[in-house]
């Protein structure tokens, strides 16, 4: 496959992967997607699936089960009809009956405590030790533009992603930027080969022979963290705003994903240690 057909078939990808996240509330027409491309579907199956390793369908139902598992624990004043709904699903019983398959216990069990102990198991291996956390500000972002690298699954392969926005950083001689990740789907509920992480470069000027696909960080109502710690941490972080802090606060999240700006990247780090700012989207 030629380059600039590699790249034409990532940017397609990553562009009906994003279209799925931020519409994951809405039914999602594939024939309508492939005909906003300008592409034939059965073609956009085939690119998606080469790139992502999975079907579009599939794609689709685990991120409305996902969403949905979070959007349990957090928002406790929804119902679990406004959930599915929320989540795209039309009829309460099929998302019930989905949502068994995949977690093994109904959305009723799971609110009532059923995902500490999947969490749990989960997150085991995964011990807290230098942790640091500051009492969160509330904040008014701005919409944010990224070029962005997607992989499959948590794992050390990430770092091969973000080592090359360092490289094109170099190589534009970038003087201001933010590197950000962005979390899809919560590692805390979705085991770590599931999820999707998102290493993006912002930079303040639009730059011209960037082949990485773009995408829009929707600005919003956020609850803002400063984090130090190291890679080790990350995870126990997470949960602990899911599980712990939102929870407690008053506060419900939205489908918009979290996202954090690095002041220190733990993946490009050579102590390993990371310090960010989380930015956790809330609504009252």
């Amino acid at each position: 496959m030629k380059r600039e057909t590699y790249w034409k078939h990532v940017r397609i990808a990553n562009d009906l992967m994003y279209y799925i996240y931020t519409n994951i509330d809405t039914p999602i027409n594939i024939d309508e997607i492939a005909e906003t491309f300008a592409i034939d579907k059965f073609y956009l199956h085939k690119i998606f699936k080469n790139v992502f390793g999975r079907n579009i369908y599939e794609s689709i139902k685990a991120i409305r089960l996902q969403k949905a598992s979070n959007l349990l624990i957090t928002n406790r004043h929804s119902t679990i009809s406004e959930v599915a709904n929320a989540c795209g699903y039309s009829s309460q019983t099929s998302f019930i009956r989905a949502f068994k398959e995949r977690f093994g216990m109904t959305p009723g069990k799971w609110r009532k405590g059923g995902y500490l102990h999947y969490s749990g198991i989960l997150l085991q291996d995964s011990p807290s030790r230098h942790l640091n956390i500051s009492e969160p500000e509330i904040v008014k972002q701005p919409s944010l533009y990224a070029f962005y690298i997607r992989d499959n699954g948590y794992g050390v392969h990430i770092k091969r992603s973000w080592q090359k926005l360092q490289t094109l950083i170099y190589t534009l001689d970038l003087k201001q930027y933010r590197l950000i990740s962005l979390f899809h789907d919560n590692p805390a509920i979705t085991a770590l080969e599931r999820c999707q992480h998102v290493s993006a470069l912002s930079i303040e000027k639009h730059k011209k022979n960037i082949n990485l696909p773009q995408f829009k960080i929707e600005g919003g109502v956020y609850a803002c963290f400063h984090v130090t710690g190291g890679r080790e941490d990350l995870l126990p972080f997470i949960r602990w705003v899911y599980h712990t802090w939102l929870p407690q606060s008053g506060y419900e999240t939205t489908t918009k994903p979290p996202y954090a700006i690095y002041h220190t990247n733990h993946h490009l780090s050579k102590d390993g240690s990371f310090n960010m700012d989380f930015y956790l989207s809330i609504m009252l």
